[in-house]
This record gives structure tokens, C-alpha cells and sequence, in this order.
């Protein structure tokens, strides 16, 4: 379990590192993916998904 919150902190701060660093640049990608058809996103996702997946197991082993 304090893996987890370790995992969850560390999303906060790379959360907050990136508000912080590039606010405008957040702006403008969130406007990007407005005009983005749900499907697109959906895959951008997976493959985000599978690659941190991916990162994770090999960190571990």
C-alpha cells in the first residue's frame, strides 16, 4: 500500500511540476484535444497506458 501513495504523490508532482513549469503549453494542448475525436484519444491512451505498464514491470524485475 505505500507503494501506492508513493506512486500517487509522485503523479501529483510531476502533475504540479508541469503547471507550474509550461502553463501556457498545458493551455494549448488542452485546446488541441478539445477538437480531438474521442477515438483518438482513447488510443493515445492505451499506448500510454501499456508503455507505463511496460516501464513498470521492467523497473521491477
Amino acid at each position: 500500500m505505500s507503494d501506492l501513495w508513493t506512486a500517487l504523490c509522485l503523479v501529483a508532482v510531476l502533475e504540479g511540476l508541469v503547471l507550474f513549469a509550461f502553463p501556457d503549453a498545458l493551455k494549448r494542448m488542452a485546446e488541441q484535444m478539445q477538437e480531438m475525436e474521442s477515438r483518438q484519444l482513447r488510443i493515445a491512451g492505451a499506448i500510454v497506458l501499456v508503455a507505463g505498464l511496460v516501464a513498470l514491470y521492467l523497473s521491477r524485475s
